[in-house]
């Protein structure tokens, strides 16, 4: 048997000691539990301990959980948007955190003037270029945020990060630090990064979201 309310426990310690040890304050930092591949059961687990918001990869894995479970909590999306999914998106989240390119921001905002809402998104950076990852490079940010401010129906919160994968999360700092200066530059409130493995560098550079999941809910399920 998973410990998931054990494990929530000691992420959130976590949490709290890095927050410290940067001067702030824990309660600045969302803990978004990812249940990609997880079972009702460990998520009603997590639910019942106090984990504050839920994030999902799949807008169909998303949709069956959140006709189960309800929302008790906000449910955040995390992984990569087909551009076909963004009505589907617009109605089930609370949050969308990979907006990573105009045709899909455009769709978005079709979609949320049509449901008569204004939907809350982070805009996704790709600080290292790398090709097998979607989002802005640092360049064409500027460019983007400027578009997106002339969309009515959504409401650029903050911005996103996955940094490259590397062998221990210090290694991820620099890049963490670069999404701060980029969120400070264009005066926006959130940084979504950090996982499981390197989230607590991540709260000590700014984060005010990170998204995990093994650490809270244990190993995947295939």
């Amino acid at each position: 048997m998973i410990d998931v309310a054990g494990n929530l426990a000691r992420v959130r310690e976590r949490i709290c000691r890095a927050a410290e040890r940067a001067g702030r304050a824990p309660e600045e930092v969302l803990l978004v539990g990812v249940s990609k591949s997880v079972d009702v059961e460990r998520i009603r687990s997590a639910l019942a301990a106090g984990l504050p918001a839920l994030g999902e990869n799949r807008i169909q894995e998303a949709r069956e959980k959140i006709g189960v479970i309800g929302r008790p909590v906000p449910w955040h999306l995390v992984g990569h948007l087909q551009t076909n999914k963004a009505r589907d998106a617009v109605l089930l989240f609370d949050l969308i955190h990979s907006v990573d390119r105009l045709e899909l921001a455009r769709e978005l905002q079709r979609r949320a003037s049509t449901a008569g809402r204004v939907v809350e998104v982070l805009v996704q950076v790709n600080l290292a270029g790398e090709a097998t990852k979607g989002g802005f490079a640092t360049g064409e940010l500027k460019g983007a945020l400027e578009a997106l401010a002339g969309f009515s129906g959504l409401s650029v919160r903050g911005l996103m990060t996955i940094p490259p994968p590397v062998e221990e999360a210090e290694l991820s700092r620099g890049w963490f630090r670069q999404l701060r200066e980029l969120r400070d530059e264009a005066g926006l409130e959130h940084l979504s990064m950090g996982m499981s493995e390197d989230f607590e560098v991540a709260v000590e550079e700014g984060a005010t979201i990170v998204r995990v999941g093994t650490a809270i809910f244990g190993p995947r399920t295939p």
